[in-house]
């Protein structure tokens, strides 16, 4: 049984109907309201009935450690109640619980199959955070590039049953079809890649690993979610980092050459829970402006959730990003003060941007890692085929999402007193 989207979902600050989708989208969600007026449901974002469907398509009953059923319950009830999804966004919602639900019951059916995955060592990982829109990405995909490095490429995340093997990593006959489905994203949000390059082979960030525990920022990117992504901000995140561990330890268990390089701005909040989890973990903060950082990362949600919603706002868009962040931003601070220095390394987005090598030779010496020929030439030749504007320049400015240096003050002092150095 189905329910429609609760008429409280309508009780929340005004969201202008978005301007720029696609003119199948809106018809697709034309027609999905009329039906839904008429009687016809959307498929029912239930947490119970997902869970029995997972169930169902697996042939699967085991979760593992249930306290990622909190993040679920939390997560269905706020895309119920506020994020006012389309009717594209409301089927997609569904599909995307279901999946992360189908991948966690099939990673620890082969886990309990497979003992040689427990035994996987984790040694030294490369975290790569700071506030988001930082360079973070491009510093991501350029050391994942060493040979000497393992980073979890977008369709191994997606699609890791079985684990992937390193003599047909390159071609494994997942990827085409993560491809396509990256391309469907595409569609329904034109431009996105202009703003975040996508791709089955491309470095796949942490929320997605995280996700599949239902508490990971993954989720607020791509639905209007505030009440979950607060929520998520209070809690022990003890398990999601075991998950987190877990699921390496499944992805390497056939190809573990390397270190790993992972990244996130969201570990930003929970660096004492990474850390005691990966004890030896190596950490790299990214610095810019906030005003700057948070009003493209604005413009980023805007277009995201405008392939899933029909009602966005850049305002509160741009209110709810910059409080939000803050909040991750003064944890991170919070937590970095009880770390060994040694541990962390400081980057400028503008250095990142003008001699990405450079930074990476520091940053590799600051941490006793050899920059080898061969790693630096693939970083070179990368570069010169991944051009900054390679899909298309991304504009924005601050006064579109309601930011200015008067709300970057009040909301980030700290951090701006903290890392003057490193923001300009």
């Amino acid at each position: 049984m189905a329910l429609p989207l609760p008429s409280k979902a309508l009780n929340v600050n005004p969201r202008r109907s978005t301007s720029n989708q696609p003119v199948y989208v809106k018809l697709i969600n034309r027609i999905g309201e009329k039906f839904r007026t008429a009687g016809y449901n959307k498929p029912d974002m239930n947490a119970d009935l997902l869970i029995k469907q997972a169930k169902k398509k697996t042939g699967l009953q085991d979760f593992g450690d249930t306290s990622f059923r909190d993040g679920l319950d939390i997560l269905t009830a706020e895309l119920n109640d506020q994020a006012q999804l389309s009717q594209i966004g409301q089927i997609a919602a569904y599909f995307n619980l279901l999946d992360h639900l189908c991948v966690r019951l099939r990673l620890i059916d082969f886990r309990s199959r497979r003992p040689q995955v427990t035994r996987q060592i984790i040694k030294r990982p490369l975290f790569i955070t700071g506030l988001p829109r930082t360079g973070t990405t491009m510093l991501y995909e350029l050391i994942a590039q060493d040979p000497s490095f393992r980073s979890p490429a977008s369709w191994e995340v997606t699609r890791p049953i079985p684990p992937p093997k390193e003599i047909s990593y390159a071609r494994d006959k997942r990827i085409q079809g993560v491809d396509r489905m990256l391309a469907l994203a595409e569609k329904l949000s034109p431009g996105f890649r202009a703003i975040h390059a996508i791709g089955a082979k491309l470095p796949q960030e942490c929320v997605y690993i995280l996700a599949s525990h239902f508490i990971s920022e993954q989720f607020g990117y791509m639905y209007n979610i505030p009440k979950y992504r607060s929520w998520a901000l209070a809690q022990d995140m003890s398990a999601s980092y075991q998950w987190h561990a877990n699921f390496l330890q499944h992805l390497q268990v056939d190809f573990g050459t390397g270190h790993w390089v992972l990244k996130a701005p969201a570990h930003l909040a929970y660096l004492k829970y990474l850390v005691a989890q990966y004890p030896d973990a190596l950490i790299v903060w990214a610095h810019r402006r906030p005003l700057e950082a948070i009003s493209s990362f604005s413009s980023l949600v805007c277009k995201l959730q405008s392939g899933f919603s029909n009602a966005i706002s850049p305002p509160a868009i741009g209110e709810h990003e910059a409080r939000h962040f803050s909040k991750i931003a003064s944890a991170g601070m919070s937590d970095r003060g009880a770390l060994d220095q040694r541990q962390v390394f400081d980057v400028r987005f503008s250095e990142l941007c003008s001699d990405p090598i450079s930074v990476i030779g520091c940053l590799y010496e600051h941490f006793g890692i050899p920059l080898r020929g061969e790693a630096e030439n693939r970083m070179r030749q990368y570069l010169m085929q991944n051009p900054r504007h390679l899909y298309g320049r991304h504009t924005y400015s601050p006064e579109d999402f309601g930011l200015n240096k008067t709300r970057e003050r009040e909301l980030y002092s700290t951090y701006l007193s903290c890392f003057d150095d490193y923001l300009y």
